[in-house]
């Protein structure tokens, strides 16, 4: 059995002081809860100096060591390269499964590899300089707990000794705010890469592929584009302090980075309190509302959206796949959904939200776990298979990261995964970020359109306020 270290440090509510300690460090990554204003939110994890970096091309997968060269190519699938890490740091002891993350693996898993677990021909075009996948492998985290008012650094025992020590030099002292270089600007304002009546005609093509009985809804979106230069994390700080959401994160390496400032949990694992069987959690957005002007417009915009039929059903479509989902790895009649059609409210938007549970079976992993339902089927459509091969017909450029997940999967088999909506991807000084919705029978183009920008003019509005003149 494989242990772990704590080291209590001193809590700060305020995470951004504490990654800009770290940020220079190689792949620091920032998994923020954003506490203060979000729903649910209580932990932020922070680590860097990754061991190795598993990256996956066009379903081949590449390992690179912490210096950055490739050790290998291996020729397995995805998953089983990533339990063969989680179980060289396992298993840990029982007594640390309360931990969020004990070492284990943290990034993203791109939308696109959809295709290959799908067996989806690609259409689309690529156009965002990203592997399909990307994980560090993390030896260690600071673990931010905001109810508790906690923050402690976890060591798993295989941790480098080296790094261990650079680690605890870092966060030896008092938290100071070292500044973040403010030098960011977006040279123009963001360009869609395809028209509005573009649009419509997709919306109205999956309305007829519904008529035809090919699916029951399908997730369309569109893309926009705009060049940059100047610090990302600048970039991020300025989006989350407008758009505080549940499950963001921050990860920049090289000339790349993700801003994603998801409200939207895919898969969560944890053990109960009995520390003997694993929960599994999804919460599916389906429904979406703009915020209104006035407190009393704003209610009846909530009370509109909750007593939508057409947003009921959506939600309930999507209910019904992740029940199946999930219950392909959880115990026989242990899936339930103890919340259906729930109010969440962001400054921007509000949304409609179900909650579906189960118990993990004893003989599944958490990776089958994961595999087995990627992608969330709230940014597919049902069918899931059908829907993607529609979406891959019908959207010009491939997804990337937007709407894969990010998050964490750790040695003591807990996960927290996230849908990354609401996400910006940085590559080779151009920003790129999706906005999109939910197609039925039910569905107006024009609504479907403007609800597409709606999702994310937050972001671009803030980040065009830095535009250069």
């Amino acid at each position: 059995m494989k242990n772990i270290s704590v080291v209590p440090q001193i809590y700060n509510k305020d995470s951004s002081k504490v990654f800009s300690l770290l940020r220079r460090c190689p792949n620091a990554i920032w998994l923020d809860s954003n506490h203060k204003d979000t729903h649910g939110a209580r932990f932020d994890i922070i680590s860097g100096f990754p061991t190795k970096i598993i990256e996956v091309q066009e379903n081949k997968v590449f390992i690179f060591e912490s210096n950055g060269s490739i050790k290998t190519e291996i020729s397995d699938n995805p998953f089983t390269v990533i339990e063969q890490f989680l179980k060289q740091l396992g298993p840990i002891n029982s007594k640390y499964r309360h931990i969020q993350f004990t070492g284990g693996l943290m990034g993203y898993f791109g939308y696109d590899h959809g295709r290959h677990l799908h067996a989806i021909e690609s259409i689309s075009k690529k156009i965002v300089d990203l592997p399909e996948i990307r994980l560090g492998l993390y030896h260690w985290a600071l673990i931010v707990d905001h109810d508790l008012k906690e923050t402690n650094l976890i060591f798993h025992e295989d941790c480098p000794s080296l790094i261990k020590k650079d680690v605890l030099n870092i966060f030896k002292g008092p938290i100071q705010d070292i500044g973040i270089d403010d030098s960011f600007k977006l040279k123009s304002a963001f360009q869609p890469t395809i028209s509005k009546s573009k649009y419509l005609k997709m919306v109205s093509q999956i309305k007829e592929y519904i008529l035809a009985g090919d699916c029951y809804q399908t997730n369309i979106s569109q893309h926009f584009h705009a060049q940059f230069e100047g610090d990302t994390l600048w970039a991020y700080l300025k989006l989350r302090s407008i758009l505080p959401s549940t499950h963001a994160m921050y990860w920049s390496w090289d000339s790349k980075a993700i801003l994603c400032l998801s409200p939207e949990r895919y898969l969560k694992t944890s053990w109960d309190q009995s520390r003997s069987v694993i929960n599994v959690e999804t919460k599916p957005i389906k429904g979406t509302i703009e915020r209104g002007r006035s407190k009393d417009e704003d209610k009846k915009k909530a009370i509109t959206l909750v007593e939508s039929t057409k947003d009921q059903a959506e939600n309930l479509m999507i209910v019904d796949l992740l029940r199946n989902d999930i219950s392909q790895n959880c115990k026989n009649d242990s899936v339930r959904v103890p919340k259906l059609f729930e109010i969440e409210s962001f400054p921007n938007v509000h949304h409609l939200v179900s909650t579906v549970t189960g118990e993990l079976e004893k003989k599944k992993s958490i990776v089958d776990l994961l595999r087995d339902s990627f992608p969330g089927g709230s940014i597919t459509g049902a069918p899931k298979k059908r829907s993607m091969e529609i979406i891959d017909e019908l959207e010009p450029v491939r997804r990337g990261v937007y709407c894969g997940s990010m998050g964490y999967i750790s040695s003591n088999d807990n996960m927290d995964l996230n849908i990354a909506i609401r996400t910006v991807t940085a590559s080779n000084s151009k920003l790129h970020i999706w906005g999109g919705g939910g197609i039925t029978n039910d569905s107006d183009p024009n609504a479907e359109y403007n609800e597409s920008i709606t999702k994310v003019k937050i972001l671009m509005d803030a980040l065009e306020s830095a535009k250069t003149s």
